[in-house]
């Protein structure tokens, strides 16, 4: 009679239960020795308990693993403390942000801020008269324009720079890379001179959303080149071997290849414009109520309405700055995940 053995597979880099408790024990007593230390010195703050914790884990742990394995995994294990301090600093930040416009900004939200805008009411009048109507549908505009204008410019540029790579390869790419450090200002102010004065003589949304598309191209650019770079040059050997011109290699082949790296160019480009203030003080004119048309009028939206209740000090215009703040990051967060969705493996199937 034969006995059937089932291997369980391991995994060696899993740690073991005693080592996941040797692992709460040592965050445990970084946590006692941080309180201790800011209980009995004149360091104080929320600053100090998190250095200290900080500090007293990476050495406690680097010497538990020294005992246990040697030097080599006491510098592992230090190294590893020094990483993972470096992703929760890069949180804190972030956290504290959202927290403090979710605070502050939560008093101002309610049905009727999405339904009105500001054109019978001002920034200094209670929080149920007007709403940021017109701010929503001046920022979805302007940001549907600039993107429309240059995400095609963004990526044939990327083409041209990975596949083309014509004479004046050198020349485009140093000038991405200049226009990547323009300030927001120096955008506004060319449109302003370039056009606005000497051509249309009118504030509208579309001046807001050429100087967005400025500050947007180099974005596109640059992070659409270094996905392209990515894709292997045996898929284009590919489709020339099979008698594909470059064009429908690029189409066909390279582009799908890489559509979730220039999703993320374009989830990146929206970031560069979404909040932006300089240009669209300069160019839009910043009207109160809801223009559907972009080419004529005024136009508002969310950084020109937070600016102005910001200025108006009272109050209820510092509570309505922080709703639209709190509405502009939301809507940057919805923009991002249907974006993300949209280049998912899955989707693009």
């Amino acid at each position: 009679m034969s006995t059937t053995i089932t291997a369980v597979p391991t995994k060696p880099w899993q740690a073991s239960k005693r080592e996941r408790a040797l692992d709460t024990g040592i965050f445990l007593a970084a946590i006692t020795t941080s309180f201790l230390v800011v209980a009995l010195t004149s360091m104080k703050g929320k600053l100090a308990y998190f250095t200290i914790f900080f500090i007293a884990y990476a050495l406690l742990t680097s010497v538990f693993k020294a005992t246990q394995r040697g030097s080599a995994a006491a510098k592992d294990a230090f190294v590893n403390s020094l990483v993972a301090i470096g992703a929760i600093v890069t949180v804190i930040p972030v956290a504290s942000i959202l927290d403090t416009v979710l605070r502050k900004g939560l008093p101002g939200i309610s049905f009727n801020l999405f339904t009105h805008d500001m054109a019978l009411a001002t920034p200094t009048d209670p929080l149920n008269n007007g709403g940021l109507l017109h701010a929503i549908t001046g920022t979805l505009t302007m940001v549907a324009i600039a993107l429309f204008l240059s995400v095609p410019i963004g990526i044939l540029t990327a083409l041209y720079l990975t596949e083309i790579k014509g004479r004046f390869t050198g020349p485009i790419r140093f000038l991405v890379q200049a226009m990547s450090g323009v300030p927001s200002i120096v955008a506004g102010l060319f449109i302003l001179s370039a056009i606005l004065y000497p051509i249309t003589k009118a504030y509208s949304g579309l001046m807001g959303s050429l100087s967005l598309t400025i500050l947007m191209i180099p974005t596109i650019a640059r992070t659409s080149e270094e996905v392209l770079n990515l894709i292997p040059n045996e898929l284009r050997e590919a489709g020339t071997a099979l008698g594909g011109t470059q064009w429908r290699t690029v189409a066909m082949i390279v582009l799908p290849a890489a559509r979730s790296g220039l999703v993320t160019a374009i989830i990146l480009g929206v970031a560069r414009i979404a909040g932006e203030t300089a240009p669209i003080l300069l160019l839009t004119g910043g009207g109160d109520k809801v223009n559907p048309n972009a080419f004529s009028g005024p136009m508002g939206s969310l950084p020109y309405y937070i600016w102005k209740s910001f200025n108006a000090g009272s109050p209820e215009a510092i509570t309505r700055a922080w709703a639209g703040l709190l509405v502009l990051v939301g809507l940057v967060l919805i923009l991002f995940t249907s974006a993300r969705y949209l280049g998912s493996r899955k989707v693009a199937k």
